[in-house]
């Protein structure tokens, strides 16, 4: 499908709640927020589904204040040439936050304490002798000196590895695909694992925070529970899916597995024995909400402005000065000869390239290209006309 865009009043909608520092950041004569709009130029979001929605035409970006995009139809933007961001990191002190106190509490069955504790009400002048009688049946075990496992070394999973090292414990963690960035920030005593089985074979608990794939699918499962220590300890705020749940009932059942710790409780979840279901609390805190909230307005104020794109999940980082000058953006396919085309069709019109940039991902590229002559008004009559002819091309505006 190709669309073909102009420049004008931005219309924003949001579809759950925003918090208000995000929607400040649209507060200028040149955007309006309209959540009754059928046709915005983008869409904020947090946990909206939007896979049953039409997008109209003059759709250019949706942004989730979050990190995960389950709910957004992903491939069906990509098509259309819209542009999906999402905000990892913003949220990533909250749920570090939730990993550490259900590490601690978990070990120190607290869970099951309180519970317990609260159903002696009603036992009157008793209840300090029941709970002291009691108590021994939580008795639990220190974090301290044993060793945690961290399965993905993100945002999230540095900032867990650094503090547990801060609690004295050790933590060994695997991540082939860690960043420039996150080594870092991560602190050189993390145990470098050489493969996963080395952290299930040597962690006395397991904290994941990797994205659901089809290679992460189903990645706790009898197979990878076997190589574990008795007694292990897991800690899943990151996807429910990561678990085979038929498995991990068996595990927890013989002991295999200590304790499951999840933020995605369902029906399964709640029947398995020394399973702590924790009702989706991994980002809900109201520094959390704001944080991903100015990011996701920001990072979509920024691409409707200079057609930038930063944290998309489905087209390439992209970031060319804007120094005022016409710039063309254009979606395409990621095709032989699409520049050539493009900066023909420029050239056509007697315009001179100032500057320019191309990058791709997958089956689909981005191209911005600085137009270096004075042109009034929006329109270079018959050049985007020209440019969106191209086969391959799936969309062009001209900022």
């Amino acid at each position: 499908m190709s669309r073909m865009t102009l420049e004008k009043v931005q219309t924003i909608k949001t579809l759950n709640n925003i918090a208000e520092c995000g929607l400040n950041v649209f507060n200028n004569e040149n955007y309006r927020v309209d959540n009754d709009s059928d046709s915005p130029d983008a869409v904020v979001v947090r946990s909206f589904n939007m896979h049953d929605i039409e997008f109209d035409n003059n759709l250019k970006a949706i942004a989730r204040a979050g990190a995960g995009v389950n709910n957004i139809p992903v491939e069906k933007c990509t098509n259309q040439g819209i542009v999906v961001f999402n905000t990892p990191g913003a949220n990533a002190n909250a749920v570090k936050e939730i990993v550490l106190t259900s590490l601690m509490a978990s070990s120190r069955n607290l869970f099951a304490g309180i519970s317990w504790t609260k159903s002696l009400a009603g036992e009157g002048d008793q209840i300090p002798k029941l709970v002291e009688a009691g108590k021994k049946q939580f008795v639990g075990k220190e974090i301290k000196g044993k060793t945690l496992g961290v399965i993905g070394l993100g945002a999230i999973g540095a900032l867990v590895a650094n503090d547990a090292l801060d609690l004295d414990m050790d933590v060994i963690g695997f991540d082939p695909f860690i960043s420039v960035d996150t080594a870092w920030n991560l602190s050189r005593n993390v145990q470098r694992a050489m493969n996963i089985e080395e952290l299930y074979a040597n962690a006395d608990y397991i904290t994941v925070h990797v994205p659901l794939t089809d290679d992460t699918r189903g990645m706790f499962n009898e197979q990878t529970f076997g190589i574990m220590k008795p007694g292990v300890h897991i800690l899943n705020f990151s996807r429910g899916e990561l678990v085979n749940e038929a498995d991990m009932a068996v595990a927890l059942e013989s002991g295999k597995v200590g304790k499951y710790i999840t933020d995605f409780p369902n029906e399964n979840v709640l029947k398995m024995k020394n399973a702590v279901p924790v009702p989706h609390l991994g980002a809900s805190t109201k520094e959390s909400e704001e944080n991903c909230a100015l990011m996701a307005a920001r990072q979509v104020k920024e691409f409707l402005e200079t057609g930038n794109i930063k944290n998309s999940v489905n087209f390439p980082n992209a970031a060319l000065p804007y120094t005022g000058k016409r710039r063309v953006a254009a979606f395409h396919k990621n095709v032989p000869n699409m520049v050539g085309q493009i900066t023909s069709a420029i050239s056509n019109y007697q315009l001179n390239i100032a500057d320019m940039l191309n990058r791709s991902r997958g089956d689909y590229a981005y191209t911005m290209i600085d137009i270096d002559n004075k042109v009034n008004g929006d329109v270079i009559p018959g050049l985007l006309e020209k440019i969106q002819q191209i086969d391959g091309m799936v969309n062009v505006r001209v900022i």
